[in-house]
Formats: C-alpha cells, structure tokens, sequence
C-alpha cells in the first residue's frame, strides 16, 4: 500500500510538472464572461481528448456548485468501460483564477496538485460549455443533456479547429448505453 501511494505521488508531481510548463503556451482564447450561477448544475461529457486521469471512463457527468467567495464544488462521475460497470466518483474543490471574466479557473485534485482550465465556448443559454486546458493538452465538450444535437456539435467543432485543436484526437462519450 505504502509502494503505491509514493507512486501515485510521483506520477502526480510529473503530471502537475508538465502542465505547469504546458500551461504557459500563448494563444487560447476564453469566452468573454462566465456567469458563475449559470454554471450550476449537472454537465453530461458529449467527447473529449482521452486522457490518463479518465482512463476508459463513460457516462461522464461533473456537477457544479459554486460557494459565495466563488470558490467551485465539483462532483465528476463515470462509469468504467460499459454501463454495467463500477461506477467512479470524485468530489473536487476549485476556484476562479480571472475574477474579471470568470473564464479560468483552477481544480484541485490533491493538495499540491491542481490544474488550470479555460472555458472556450459556451451557449447562450449555458446550454453546452467547452473546456480545455491553456495548453489544449485537453479539451471537454459539456452539454445539460446527455445528447447533443449534431448542428450544434459541428458548429462547436467548427470554432474549436480555428483555435488550432485537432478534432482526429476527440472521442464521444457514451451516454446512457450508446
């Protein structure tokens, strides 16, 4: 058990590392404002770039809660390979990095390990939220529903080439038995 917290503390530190470095990369451009109460809620995974923290995890969902002093409670929860698997869950803490658009925020994973992500894209109607991380290492397409329409999804597909991410590494998520 000792053997494999240190390692969990090692791969953390490279992880936490490379992303510090990473995030510094120019150029992601955020949505304007963010009004944080329009976050609250439940969020459904549509795709993402597959990444090690995840793994093969489907039926992502990330509930928002938001404290007075804009702290962030975030609860993820995923399923692993199929819809008969074991279910994960994670209740994180975050908080606003740019208080002036709300855009940036950071999530604690353990402490000293956080990260830093952007929202890129947002409905009108906070109807679907992108995220990503400042160094477009990661990237998220959130919706309220566990669908989203395909008029929509290419549309945000379509703002997401001109910042320079490359759609062949984004993978739907399954929901609800797809």
């Amino acid at each position: 058990m000792k053997k494999l917290r240190v390692l969990f503390l090692v791969l953390g530190a490279f992880y936490s590392l490379n992303n510090a470095y990473a995030d510094k990369l120019p150029g992601l451009k955020t949505v304007d404002y963010v009004d944080l109460k329009k976050c609250e809620g439940k969020w459904y995974e549509i795709a993402k770039y597959p990444n090690f923290i995840q793994g093969k995890l489907i039926c992502g969902t990330a509930t928002w809660s938001m404290k007075e002093d804009k702290d962030i409670n975030v609860y993820f929860e995923g399923k692993k390979c199929d819809v008969k698997g074991k279910c994960v869950k994670s209740k994180l803490k975050g908080w606003i990095v740019d208080k002036n658009t709300n855009a940036r925020f950071r999530i604690l994973f353990f402490w000293p390990f956080s990260g830093e992500y952007d929202i890129i894209d947002l409905g009108k109607d906070y109807e679907y939220a992108v995220v990503s991380k400042p160094s477009r290492k990661h990237l998220w397409i959130l919706c309220r529903s566990p669908r989203m329409d395909e008029e929509t999804y290419r549309d945000i597909l379509r703002r997401l080439e001109t910042q320079g991410f490359d759609l062949t590494k984004l993978t739907k998520t399954p929901q609800n038995g797809e």
